[in-house]
């Protein structure tokens, strides 16, 4: 396993993975992205909330690109069995919402929206509580894995059907602490080792998707 005192293939390293959206686009997009809700709320005070864990990376950037009084939440859920495709989208709440939202405006902020099932059940379930409105902002959405139709407000970039960590996306949990978000293209090899690529963690030269 890569540690302390282990040489790292950095060859080796890019076959598993590298890089499909670098920390500098991401910080672009959620600039970007921040004042479209600016404009689109602009004298409101929205409520955000996050699905933990993965979309607090996300929310504690796009929040500060907000000059609103907003409110934030969090929501944490499990899909039964641990699989939301085989459990219908249907879901656990682990941790429930502080405040009600009745009459707010409400955006929940994901880090990515896969085939939407569970996405499609939360929204139901927070439509029962009456907001005012009820928008979602994902950074990466991966469209070719949809299923049900989920509305998208806001957007930050169309995701690859690929497996992707970095920026509170994990593997094994581990990785939401890197700036970018990496494509991996070995998944085995990643499963196999899952330290794999802790040299992306210390600023190793990665190769960029669209190379090659």
């Amino acid at each position: 396993m890569t540690g302390p005192g282990r040489a790292v293939d950095c060859a080796a390293m890019s076959d598993v993975a590298r890089i499909l959206f670098s920390a500098s686009d991401i910080r672009r997009r959620v600039r970007q992205l921040g004042r479209q809700i600016t404009a689109d709320h602009a004298g409101g005070s929205p409520v955000l909330v996050s699905i933990l864990k993965g979309g607090a990376v996300f929310l504690s950037d796009l929040i500060r690109q907000i000059p609103l009084p907003v409110r934030v939440d969090f929501m944490s859920i499990s899909a039964y069995g641990g699989d939301s495709e085989a459990s219908g989208g249907v879901v656990r709440i682990l941790k429930d919402l502080d405040q009600p939202i009745g009459g707010e405006h409400v955006i929940v902020v994901e880090d990515i929206v896969d085939t939407g099932l569970t996405l499609s059940y939360l929204l139901s379930a927070l439509e029962e509580r009456g907001p005012a409105s009820i928008e979602v902002c994902t950074l990466l959405d991966k469209t070719a894995r949809r299923i049900p139709v989920v509305p998208i407000r806001y957007q930050g970039f169309e995701c690859p059907d690929r497996f992707v960590v970095g920026y509170g996306l994990d593997f094994a949990e581990r990785y939401r602490n890197l700036p970018d978000i990496l494509e991996v293209l070995d998944l085995a090899a990643l499963q196999a080792d899952p330290d794999v690529l802790t040299s992306f963690l210390h600023g190793e030269p990665p190769v960029p998707a669209d190379a090659g």
